[in-house]
């Protein structure tokens, strides 16, 4: 056995912030490790130490029996690192990225085999800014493969992708390394976990668990309550959100109605004949892969894009006719929370209230309610982008619900957050629905599709599949929500 990377005592600050807090770990080479845990627990910090990008307070970091601060340009040799964001060049074309990185490696190897791999041959004079999100995490990941690297590091190359891409992903780093390559994989989805040889799981910079993920749990649900446990535990209360919240008593059967939506860009359509209905107090599941036109949907139910066809209707309102009536009704949170990352949280507030038409002593009263319920006193003068994770959600979602709307509209609400912070979430989300309140909501996290009422797999801007999750598990012929979703998108794709 032969570690190709020894971590001891290993601790770094950021002025008062303790990132990592005495890690020890060891990696055996050519294994696969997932590291595990949300934005904010040090996933990050602790590659950038591997790859000698930063420096520790404390501790000794030693990578193929080197040091990576004094040996750095040795060990670029050896080790390939592939940054959150892609680390791509948006203005070249990929076959100029690939030809950028084969230069920065000195490598002279072929790559058609490897773009092949990766499904980008037909795309190699295509802007990396044209790519899609799944294809762009190909690309970065193509790009960071060349050299033949003794270790891959690959930080967070999931995020924000679908089931699919995701598997495609591993797939193609299992086809593309030799068996001495030791790849350390960072990701936020527990689900991951259960492909790699190994886990090490980060919790607030402290190391929480590292060993065979199996021991943690046969499937992912006894896996998360293991996890859960090993974070100290969560305790159910009853949502103090739901607890203060009023909503507009108004007849009408459906608080949301898409009637055939379709959006077109030229000849691209990106989302066509799109019809659903949501019942009042209803949790209503977009599902689909990247691209698949979840986010038009969204926008297009919103007023913020006009309809090519179609109409959609809040409360019974047109929204392309009376864009401001219906949003009164109307909570929208967004992907990665669309907060002012340089206001306070009391300037997103105002802002935000202010937006969704509250003036006045109602308006003061609305924000000091959200500044309570969601605990964000001690915050309200910290600027946003210096919030830890969890409470930049609650801020996202106080923002949404400060006008205590009928309709909340959740675009991916608890990416990167950890698993008690979404069970948080989800508690909050059942008690507005108990109350009325109809939700439509996105996500990437399958097992949170259990807590829809109804499920709309769309793929290629259509909807494939519109039911219960049970009666999608068993029209897929699957156990899970992620194994319907595999093979139903996976059919569509071949029908067409």
């Amino acid at each position: 056995m032969t570690n190709c990377v020894e971590i001891k005592n290993l601790s770094k600050n950021f002025e008062n912030i303790k990132a990592l807090k005495e890690i020890n770990f060891s990696i055996e080479k050519g294994k696969i490790i997932a590291l595990l845990g949300a934005d904010g627990s040090g996933k990050t910090t602790l590659l950038r130490l591997i790859c000698g990008l930063l420096c520790q307070n404390e501790g000794e970091i030693k990578v193929l029996n080197l040091d990576p601060l004094k040996d750095k340009e040795k060990l670029s040799d050896f080790l390939s690192y592939m940054p959150q964001k892609f680390g791509l060049y948006e203005d070249l074309s990929v076959i100029e990225n690939l030809n950028l990185y084969k230069e920065l490696k000195n490598t002279n190897e072929d790559f058609d085999e490897l773009l092949s791999f990766c499904g980008l041959k037909p795309f190699k004079n295509r802007l990396a800014m044209n790519l899609s999100g799944g294809m762009k995490q190909k690309l970065g990941l193509a790009c960071a493969l060349l050299g033949k690297p003794k270790i891959l590091i690959l930080d967070e190359p999931s995020v924000g992708v679908d089931p699919i891409s995701r598997l495609e992903l591993f797939e193609l780093v299992k086809k593309t390394i030799d068996e001495n390559t030791t790849v350390i994989w960072s990701t936020a989805y527990l689900d991951e976990a259960f492909s790699f040889d190994l886990s090490i799981i980060l919790d607030k910079g402290k190391l929480i668990f590292n060993g065979d993920t199996k021991t943690l749990g046969e499937n992912l649900e006894n896996f998360e309550e293991k996890i859960i446990e090993l974070m100290g535990g969560y305790e159910q209360k009853n949502s103090i959100i739901a607890k203060n919240y009023h909503i507009k008593d108004e007849n009408v059967e459906y608080c949301v109605i898409a009637d055939n939506l379709s959006k077109n860009y030229g000849d691209f359509w990106a989302v066509k004949n799109n019809s659903f209905s949501i019942k009042k107090g209803e949790i209503f599941g977009l599902l689909g892969p990247n691209g698949a036109g979840k986010s038009t949907t969204f926008k297009m139910m919103c007023g913020l894009i006009k309809p090519s066809k179609g109409k959609g209707f809040i409360m019974g309102i047109n929204i392309e006719k009376h864009p401001q009536k219906a949003r009164e009704y109307l909570g929208y949170m967004a992907q990665k929370f669309s907060l002012y990352q340089r206001l306070s949280v009391l300037d997103n507030l105002e802002f935000f209230s202010g937006a969704y038409g509250l003036f006045g002593q109602n308006k003061k009263e609305k924000i000091q309610k959200i500044i309570d319920v969601f605990e964000l006193e001690e915050y309200k003068n910290t600027k946003t982008d210096l919030l830890p994770l969890g409470f930049k959600q609650r801020l996202s979602l106080g923002c949404a619900l400060i006008h205590e709307p009928n309709i909340l509209f959740l675009d991916e609400p608890t990416s990167g957050v950890d698993i008690i912070q979404r069970k948080e979430f989800w508690t909050h989300i059942k008690a507005l629905s108990n109350l009325g309140v109809s939700v439509l909501v996105t996500t990437h996290f399958m097992d949170e599709a259990k807590f829809c009422d109804t499920i709309s797999l769309f793929y290629d801007g259509e909807i494939i599949a519109l039911n219960t999750p049970e009666n999608i598990i068993k029209q897929a012929n699957a156990n899970s929500m992620q194994e319907a979703f595999i093979k139903l998108i996976k059919k569509s794709k071949e029908a067409k």
